[in-house]
């Protein structure tokens, strides 16, 4: 069995300079990349997150001076999971823009518009990376068109790393404007350019385009929470990073409705986690023959392979293996999925997985109870926070002593914040991983990676439900049935989920397993 492995170091960070023939400087003039959506299918306003107040060691003595609260947990405590209306809409049924598959059923990958060779100019620019995946590969990654969504520290890196690999067009999304606690944390804002109080997308796209003149990019101020779900079908891949959970679920359900591979990304000061959603993703390994020959057959619970050719070169058999990958939603890897059934035999796995994860859990919980908000200081936040970290860490089946009160008053300490060392070596990461998923000869992540700071380590968990995995999660009944999304069940009927005026009530309509 395979072991995947994550790396600190990204090839796209070592991307050559633009050659002498690359203009030196970007097109002053950033066009919107898509026409505006109606807003009377998009999201919900009042789901925007709370400023974050840092928390004080003195508060949080008064709730975990040495050892965690007790007592009843509050009721419905589970994320909400909700639906935009649009998901409903009757041209999500023709599935438009699809992956292909040939006649075995191999990912042949997504139908793109045909682009011009890849020039002289660019091969000499990309070498390096041609030289490590291979022509092939580079050519899907220079047609692939992305969307990144808030343009924070995360993002910083996230954009770099893709701008520097050649991809052909990166939109960025963001609503909100510069503040000056953004001067301190992004290398694409400067206060000598007076970008405070500018959009954060159209302040940042200038130094981007600098960075390679060859990639298209594109500015959307609009903000996330005014779009309909059809808007992320016309991007091969979408990045959300920073967002609360809710709007990431809403994101995640479109993606798959629209059969598009998805990620999501947070930091706070020490701490982070990537997550992906490739709902089913094929990847080629070419190796030499071997004496065992190769069966189509399962390898992991996610993995299988599921085909196998030869080929020769330099007077060498090639075996050329074909992979399927299976995924699950945010949804349930956020709140409901629980460890490998490897994990739960071992006392020894067990003990070695971070209590980060707990704590994340216990964030993203607490933010949906409070409409988004991060904890604040005070003694109510921070004893919910820890009553939900200690609930979470008991569901994965974790040894109580592993989530010590300084593990929790350390993360407490942390929420909000952005560091750069940390925001530099998680979105290399993710950056790294969207180029092998492009280029389709790489293993890809399995599918949430939790970060620690203290201690510098990247664990991959694969959290997945019990049952189906990949297109098989998320299926679309027959009018007026039901719409399936891991554990929740949503009307099939888009007028069950209007509010009197005709709008989209999200609060009202909070489904849980």
């Amino acid at each position: 069995m395979e072991e995947q492995t994550q790396h600190q170091e990204n090839p796209a960070q070592e991307t050559a300079a633009p050659s002498d023939n690359t203009p030196a400087t970007a097109p002053e003039t950033v066009v919107p990349h898509h026409p505006l959506p109606d807003t009377s299918n998009g999201f919900d306003p009042s789901m925007q997150a709370a400023p974050m107040n840092q928390v004080l060691p003195e508060a949080l003595q008064e709730v975990i001076p040495g050892g965690m609260p007790t007592g009843d947990l509050p009721p419905n405590m589970l994320p909400g999971m909700f639906q935009a209306a649009q998901m409903f809409m009757p041209e999500l049924l023709q599935q438009q823009g699809a992956q292909v598959y040939d006649q075995s059923g191999v990912l042949q990958g997504l139908p793109v518009a045909a682009a011009p060779a890849i020039s002289a100019d660019e091969i000499a620019l990309y070498d390096r990376q041609i030289r490590l995946w291979g022509m092939k590969a580079q050519e899907k990654i220079r047609n692939a068109n992305i969307l990144l969504i808030t343009m924070k520290a995360l993002a910083n890196e996230i954009a770099k790393n893709l701008v520097l690999a050649g991809i052909g067009s990166l939109t960025i999304l963001d609503g909100a404007a510069v503040s000056e606690s953004d001067l301190g944390s992004q290398f694409f804002l400067s206060e000598t350019e007076n970008h405070v109080g500018q959009n954060r997308a159209q302040a940042a796209a200038a130094a981007i385009q600098k960075l390679n003149p060859r990639v298209q990019v594109h500015v959307d101020a609009e903000g996330i929470k005014s779009k309909g779900t059809s808007y992320f079908s016309g991007f091969d891949i979408v990045i959300a990073t920073d967002l609360d959970p809710d709007s990431l679920n809403i994101i995640n359900t479109a993606t798959r409705l629209h059969q598009r591979s998805f990620y999501a990304a947070g930091t706070h000061g020490m701490y982070g986690f990537i997550f992906s959603d490739l709902i089913e993703h094929d990847y080629v390994i070419e190796r030499d023959l071997g004496n065992v020959a190769t069966k189509l057959a399962p390898e992991t619970r996610t993995r299988s392979v599921v085909a196998v050719n030869t080929k020769k070169e330099g007077g060498k058999t090639i075996e050329v293996v074909t992979k399927r990958e299976l995924y699950s939603t945010w949804y349930l890897a956020s709140d409901g999925a629980t460890l490998p059934e490897e994990y739960a035999k071992s006392a020894r796995r067990k003990k070695a997985v971070s209590p980060v994860i707990s704590c994340l859990r216990a964030l993203w919980d607490f933010q949906v109870l409070n409409s988004g908000r991060l904890p604040s200081h005070t003694k109510e936040d921070l004893g919910l926070f820890t009553k939900l970290a200690t609930a979470k860490h008991a569901q994965l089946g974790l040894p109580s002593e592993t989530l010590r009160s300084e593990v929790l008053r350390s993360f407490l300490q942390n929420i909000g914040s952005e560091m750069a060392p940390i925001t530099a070596i998680l979105g290399g990461q993710l950056a790294q991983d969207v180029i092998n998923v492009l280029g389709q000869t790489q293993q890809p992540i399995q599918n949430m990676v939790i970060f620690d700071g203290n201690s510098m380590e990247a664990s991959v968990l694969p959290l997945h439900p019990v049952g189906e995995l990949g297109r098989g999660l998320l299926s679309l009944a027959a009018p007026g049935g039901l719409v399936q999304n891991g554990g929740g069940m949503v009307p099939g009927d888009p007028s069950m989920m209007m509010s009197m005026d005709g709008a989209m009530d999200f609060n009202n309509h909070i489904l849980t397993q």
